[in-house]
């Protein structure tokens, strides 16, 4: 069988593809951006890819096209497979109903940490021996690959994005999924761009609550209302949580965490990872491969060992004894937990947050009000207000972080903030810089800057 993947080079279509051919398919596909290292990956594993999306693309008469939520109506090839009649599917709903219908599949999903718990689940189970399939949206040192598939195998560990699925279907993207163990790991407002109000997001995370079965198992915290407003509209299936106040539970003493279900210790973990936020997403990692048959103690074990996801608080470089730190924050909560999780590690050395609002929510402006509670940990905060031309924010950036006064600073050029933060960096810094996309290569651009003026 052959596929054409529309949005080929996203993160999820991307590891689609990687998905596909390990099913034994032919797999093209094509981008408007095809670009590494997803290109590399890609090519690498005799994918063909086409830059752009024009219509002469239906002559390569695949069986099928699978489109990406990229895809929008105008799109040339889009409208020429529409004219045509020819047939189409979503990614989701594709992967639903292709390879994940005779798996065993363990979805994460939640506003944040998704990556991560979904990076550290994945290699709990690898590290048991279950050798897991896994569609992950980022890179865990560990795993090697955002995306693996072997048939014979029977455990499938999802990162479960509520993002819509396509122009067509405007459900999110986990409805598709079916599984069977489901973490819910937090929920609040996010994506302006698809997301009306909270409630509407709520109502798609019960839409997954009624597809979980009675003999599956939901793993939710302890403490979120938004998670139990979900519950509340019905549940069907066992609960368990974790957390304060829940079943698993966790008391971290230096580097070490100690892991608890009800008033049992069950394993202890050496930790280096940073945040109150990655001890939940640990606990939540550690029920749900119970689930799979992986005692605590051995899920323990493997995340003393687990070196964290790309993106994800990964030290970039050090110059002059300063850091230089790339995150993924790009969510008030997340950028508060982000930089609270580096304060308890480095005590009263200095923290600049560099941050770039690029994400649709952030550009709308739908949370720019929580930017200076969310950056009070940070001793000084430069703000990218202009992300590259097509990014421009729709809010008054100084206006918004005024409250910060002279520890708070707003930049329209790049080279002239990278400049600025090299001048004001100390040794002893920790550079946080906090972007859900490339933001112009400035992590090495920073480093040049700060090795020229030391």
């Amino acid at each position: 069988m052959h596929v054409h993947i529309l949005g080929i080079c996203g993160t999820f279509m991307g590891g689609l593809a990687l998905i596909a051919r390990s099913a034994g398919m032919t797999v093209t596909g094509c981008d408007a951006g095809v670009y590494p290292p997803m290109s590399t990956q890609l090519e690498e594993q005799g994918i063909n890819l086409i830059e752009g999306f024009d219509a002469s693309q239906t002559q390569l008469n695949p069986d099928l096209y699978i489109v990406g939520n990229v895809v929008s109506r105008g799109n040339p090839l889009m409208e020429a497979i529409l004219n045509q009649g020819l047939p189409y599917i979503s990614g989701p709903q594709w992967l639903g109903e292709h390879i994940l219908r005779n798996q065993h599949v363990l979805a994460v999903a939640g506003t944040h940490g998704k990556t991560t718990t979904s990076s550290m689940l994945a290699w709990i189970l690898e590290h048991a021996g279950l050798q897991p399939n896994f569609l992950i949206g980022g890179v865990a040192p560990d795993l090697g690959l955002s995306a693996r598939y072997q048939p014979e195998q029977r455990y499938f560990v999802i990162e479960a994005d509520e993002y819509d699925t396509a122009f067509f279907d405007k459900r999110s993207k986990f409805v598709h999924y079916r599984p069977r163990t489901a973490i819910l790991n937090n929920l609040e407002y996010d994506h302006a761009d698809i997301f009306p109000d909270l409630a509407a997001i709520e109502t798609q995370f019960h839409h997954l609550v009624r597809t979980i079965p009675a003999e599956g198992l939901i793993i939710a915290p302890a403490q979120d209302s938004n998670i139990d407003h979900v519950l509340q509209r019905g549940c069907w299936t066992p609960v368990t949580r974790f957390g304060d106040g829940g079943e698993w539970h966790a008391v971290q003493e230096g580097n070490e965490l100690l892991v608890y279900h009800q008033q049992e210790l069950c394993g202890r973990i050496q930790w280096e990872l940073t945040g109150s936020y990655n001890i939940q997403n640990a606990l939540a990692a550690i029920a749900a491969a119970q689930s799979a048959g992986v005692s605590a103690a051995a899920a323990c074990d493997a995340l003393s060992n687990f070196k964290g996801v790309k993106r994800r608080m990964e030290l970039r470089g050090e110059v002059n004894r300063i850091k230089v730190y790339d995150d993924f924050a790009h969510h008030p909560t997340a950028i508060a937990l982000t930089l609270e999780g580096v304060r308890a590690k480095v005590g009263n050395a200095r923290i600049l947050a560099v941050l770039e609002p690029r994400s649709n929510t952030m550009k709308l402006g739908a949370m720019a009000a929580r930017l200076p509670t969310a950056l009070q940990e940070a001793d000084l905060s430069f703000c990218y207000g202009e992300a590259q031309g097509k990014h421009m924010l729709g809010w008054d950036a100084a206006s918004v972080l005024s409250p910060l006064g002279e520890k708070a600073s707003v930049w329209h050029d790049l080279t002239s903030m990278i400049s600025a933060i090299a001048a004001q960096a100390q040794p002893g810094d920790h550079i946080v810089v906090m972007s859900n996309g490339g933001f112009g290569g400035i992590h090495q651009k920073l480093l040049d800057a700060l090795s020229a003026t030391a």
